[in-house]
């Protein structure tokens, strides 16, 4: 256009637009605002009319007066970020809004992860913070019967119990045994605070949330682990029944000199040894206390009568000689000679019937009746001049001992005619020259010797069983065992009463003290280097025995068993004085045996304890101490075998005084 002047910019961006106007309304009619803004920022609106309609024929349009066709809403350009962006002018959008304005969900949902981080950070330092500072010890709040360990190192915490809590369970038991109390030590019954296994119940190490929470909060209460050894509370338990048990007395005929004597059977009592023990036991696991011991009646098989039958037929066995006739010759039994060798016994059946030693009598009459030169003979050995030399075996003549004892008891039981017809037989030997001339004996292996006081009656069993050994033979891979050669220890047999410990305690059995050549026996089987099988080290330790070789003994429990695990055969020699006796074992000497020992160690003190028990035993305390041996073997002055380390452990033996009267 020639006259149009330049075109300015409008200021208002509504203006360069023109807007719809109603029919009724002249007022611009806005068809789209920015999300957000309010159709009342233009002041109070008409009421709506009616929209006329539009197109090409409509009045004011460019074709008769008809307006042009409204344009489209605008689109929002695509965004791909989070944050909403303001929609272009003229843009449709939403008819209302709720409020002016709403908070971004976004920045809600970093709020809340900020707290949960936050809560979640120090929960975790809760936890990690007092569980860094209760690692590498026992968790606080643990106790062990009242014991506070918690917080300690697992070697304090050993130490601790060890200290406070060992005397807790070192009360003793009070053993009520028919009617007779006394008290079974802590270390009698083999008691011991098991530490290592106490601690490891424990909790410890780097805890767990819940063992935090407990260790801040609350308590952890643990039993103490407590072992008892069963063994040696079976022997403390032995040495009570040796005093409790009252065995029941079958009845018996004997004979002080020519008088029969009758022994009526009388009834016993006896320890219930396994019910004992497990009562015991018990016991000491709660913490001590009294335990009444039960005895077990004990009844005899022999009847009064059956003992007063006997006793008359004991009087006709003595009223006169027994004749024994081998053709021309006769020897006669005295009735003395009888009395010394005949016994009434129980027969097992209720009654008593004779027992005669036919071959006690016939060492002392068979050479009246056979010529010395017949007698059969057992091949030995003779200790001459330093060696052994072979006593060769010879088959001979003689009476049978057997059917002679046969008759003779037939007569003691039934009465009848008093001579007795022998005849000879040919007697073998029962040790044969070819059974022992090849054993390679010829030269002695090892001696031991130990002492021991004059005149006691401990002595004369030492020396009794010294006797009973002597010159006994153990064959190549033979195992010999002291209580299967000799047998109980009984009266008959030459043994006495005398006092020996038991179980730990001091008691008086017939074959006491021979404990002591069990000793003496064990260490020449030591140093021949023969084979340990089966010894049990005595309770306390005895000075006149060597540390960690001694060896205790008592039927049938107790015994001492080594094997012959050498080629040759061994040759037991026995001797003893007043106040000595000497194993010498004779055989093929291969090695030189040494004791190493170890310094004792680990000592513990003994008790002092006053008894008004009848029967007391005074003895003198010993501590207990803990000693290993080992046996070295040489050969040619170079080591050629140990045995494993044998480790022994005494006891501390009580200081008793006994205040008994009388």
């Amino acid at each position: 256009m020639r006259n149009a002047g330049p075109i300015e910019s409008p200021t208002d961006p509504f203006a360069s637009v023109p807007l719809p106007t109603s029919g009724v309304s002249r007022k611009p009619r806005i068809e789209g605002l920015p999300p957000g803004v309010s159709r009342d920022i233009f002041g109070p609106q008409d009421r709506q009319e009616p929209r006329p309609a539009q197109g090409p024929s409509a009045p004011g349009g460019p074709s008769n007066g008809a307006l042009p066709p409204a344009a489209q809403p605008a689109q929002p350009w695509p965004m791909t970020d989070k944050e909403p962006q303001a929609p272009v002018f003229g843009a449709a959008g939403p008819a209302e809004r709720a409020s002016a304005y709403e908070p971004e969900p976004p920045r809600r949902r970093r709020l809340i992860t900020t707290v949960i981080s936050l809560l979640v950070i120090l929960a975790a330092l809760a936890y990690v913070v007092p569980a860094v500072l209760m690692s590498g010890s026992v968790l606080r709040g643990t106790y062990v019967a009242g014991v506070d360990i918690g917080g300690l190192t697992v070697t304090q915490a050993a130490e601790k119990l060890r200290s406070e809590l060992g005397a807790k369970l070192s009360k003793p038991v009070v053993v009520d045994v028919g009617g007779r109390k006394e008290s079974v030590q802590a270390d009698e019954a083999g008691l011991e605070l098991d530490v290592v296994g106490t601690i490891g119940q424990a909790p410890s190490g780097f805890p767990s949330p819940q063992e935090v929470w407990r260790g801040l909060t609350g308590t952890t209460q643990l039993q103490p682990k407590v072992t008892i050894d069963a063994s040696q509370l079976t022997r403390t338990i032995e040495g009570l029944a040796e005093a409790a048990d009252k065995p029941a007395h079958e009845g018996r005929v004997t004979f002080t000199g020519l008088v029969p004597k009758a022994r009526m059977p009388q009834d016993g009592v006896l320890l219930d040894r396994d019910d004992a023990v497990r009562r015991v036991g018990d016991a000491f696991l709660r913490g001590g206390g009294t335990v009444v011991l039960t005895l077990r009646p004990a009844k005899p098989v022999t009847s009064p009568e059956a003992v007063e039958e006997a006793l008359a037929k004991a009087k006709q066995a003595v009223a006169a000689p027994i004749t024994l006739a081998l053709g021309d010759k006769q020897a006669q039994v005295s009735p003395a000679l009888i009395a010394q060798n005949l016994t009434y016994n129980s027969d097992g059946g209720g009654g008593l019937a004779p027992q005669f030693d036919a071959k006690a009598v016939l060492g002392v009459l068979e050479g009246s009746l056979v010529d010395a030169a017949q007698q059969p003979r057992d091949a030995t050995y003779e200790i001459v001049a330093g060696r052994p030399v072979l006593v060769p075996s010879r088959t001979g003549r003689g009476v049978n001992d057997k059917l002679l004892a046969r008759d003779a008891e037939k007569v003691f039981d039934e009465g009848g005619n008093r001579t007795i017809p022998v005849r000879l037989g040919v007697v073998a030997p029962t040790v044969t020259t070819e059974q022992v001339s090849d054993l390679g004996i010829k030269e002695e292996v090892a001696s031991f010797t130990t002492m021991f006081e004059c005149c006691l009656p401990r002595a004369k069993n030492i020396q009794r069983m010294a006797e009973e050994l002597d010159g006994h033979l153990v064959k190549p891979g033979e195992t010999f065992s002291i209580n299967e050669v000799i047998g109980p220890r009984t009266v008959e047999d030459g043994y006495v009463e005398a006092g020996q410990i038991v179980g730990g305690r001091m008691v008086n059995i017939v074959g006491g003290g021979t404990s002591q050549f069990a000793t003496t026996m064990y260490n020449a089987a030591f140093f021949g280097g023969y084979e340990d099988v089966e010894h049990q080290p005595m309770d306390f330790y005895a000075p006149r025995y060597p540390a960690g070789r001694d060896a205790a003994l008592l039927y049938p429990s107790l015994d001492l068993k080594w094997r012959n695990d050498s080629e040759t055969g061994v040759l037991i020699k026995t001797a003893f004085t007043d106040t000595s006796v000497t194993v010498t074992l004779w055989g093929t000497k291969l090695y030189k045996i040494e004791a190493v020992e170890s310094q004792r160690r680990d000592f513990t003190p003994f008790r002092s304890e006053t008894s008004d028990a009848a029967g007391c035993v005074p003895t003198n305390g010993q501590q207990g101490f803990t000693i290993d041996v080992t046996r070295v073997f040489t050969q040619d002055g170079k080591v050629v075998k140990k045995d494993p380390k044998l480790t022994t452990e005494y006891r501390p033996q009580p200081q008793v005084t006994c205040t008994a009267a009388g």
